[in-house]
């Protein structure tokens, strides 16, 4: 396992578990952190109590469902079934190496890919080394198809949180999330087209954030990251699999990253354990349709605002629709984990 992030460590989870041998190589060291909106979604919750994952109460945050902002107009819907659950991505990440390391699996940290890319003592390679994947093109499987990136910066706050729901603040060249990651910080994020743009010129944009966020504490160094949209023809060739953003991504606007790199390490373990990795590869193309269908959909009213504006007018008339996408989503999420 090529990549020790949150894809990899619970690939290597859900393999292990299947009974397989399991070695993880990162050149970093952890516990690794990312500019991210550090939410997960009901169906990447259930997967990590699937797979043995322990997440302390006293860690993180139970989200209920999502808020969208915009233009004085706010819309919500609960999640349809259980809920989220947001915490420090560093966390999370002590979480899944406690897992990993109580299953057996290997963990040889701040090593280099190309020490064992095309070692051949080893069964199966699995690249989950991000979105600029080596192992990816070393198994010719890069794709030069259609992609779309924005720039976010992500930054925390010692504040009590003020919702249960993450909130997205639509702007005229950005949005702002909210997540609460305990019972006394909130994690904020900017996502912009913008490479310039940072979360302090941002939220100028947002008065309302302003002043909840005047004179409070930032407990962390403001933390960048790309994130894109990007869908490959293939993740597999050979012995070679790819999990996680090194198998294509969808824009944070979906909020799906990690529930997303979760559902594929199930699919993975599945696939792996009857030695066919075509069957990742149909899986794999399933649980990105309509995560990539709905990021192209917000990237829409990201980049149309007058069409965001009349979509949210008419969810303020008709708030169930908005309900009911969210329903959908979170089923077609969880039927494509099975």
């Amino acid at each position: 396992m090529i990549g020790g992030g949150p894809a990899g460590l619970s690939a290597s989870i859900a393999v292990s578990i299947k009974g397989f041998d399991v070695t993880v190589i990162d050149s970093a060291r952890p516990p690794i952190d990312k500019a991210c909106g550090e939410g997960i979604l009901p169906a990447g919750v259930d997967i990590l109590r699937r797979l043995g994952v322990r997440i302390p109460k006293d860690d993180g945050f139970a989200l209920r469902g999502i808020r969208f902002l915009s233009d004085g107009v706010s819309v919500e819907a609960p999640f349809p079934s259980g809920t989220g659950l947001a915490l420090r991505r560093t966390r999370l990440h002590e979480c899944l190496i406690e897992r990993a390391t109580e299953l057996g699996v290997r963990l040889l940290w701040s090593r280099r890919a190309t020490d064992v890319s095309a070692a051949s003592s080893f069964e199966w390679i699995v690249g989950a080394d991000g979105q600029n994947s080596r192992i990816r093109s070393a198994a010719g499987l890069d794709d030069p198809g259609r992609r779309s990136y924005r720039v976010g910066f992500r930054r925390h706050y010692r504040v009590s949180p003020w919702t249960d729901f993450v909130e997205v603040h639509w702007g005229s060249r950005c949005q702002i999330y909210i997540t609460p990651v305990s019972p006394n910080e909130m994690g904020v994020a900017v996502l912009s087209r913008d490479s310039h743009t940072r979360l302090e010129d941002a939220l100028i944009e947002f008065p309302v954030l302003q002043r909840r966020l005047a004179g409070v504490r930032a407990c962390s160094m403001e933390r960048g990251a790309m994130t894109a949209s990007r869908c490959l023809r293939h993740v597999v060739h050979g012995n070679t699999a790819l999990a996680g953003d090194a198998s294509g991504s969808v824009d944070a606007i979906t909020g799906d990253g990690l529930s997303l790199a979760f559902q594929e390490a199930v699919a993975l373990a599945d696939a792996l354990a009857t030695g066919d990795l075509r069957r990742y590869e149909t899986a794999h193309r399933r649980l990105m349709r309509h995560p990539a269908m709905l990021a192209r959909v917000l990237l829409l009213l990201d980049r149309f605002p007058a069409l965001r504006r009349t979509v949210m007018r008419l969810l303020v008339w008709e708030p169930a629709v908005f309900g009911r996408a969210l329903a959908e989503h979170g089923a077609i999420s969880a039927g494509a984990r099975g």
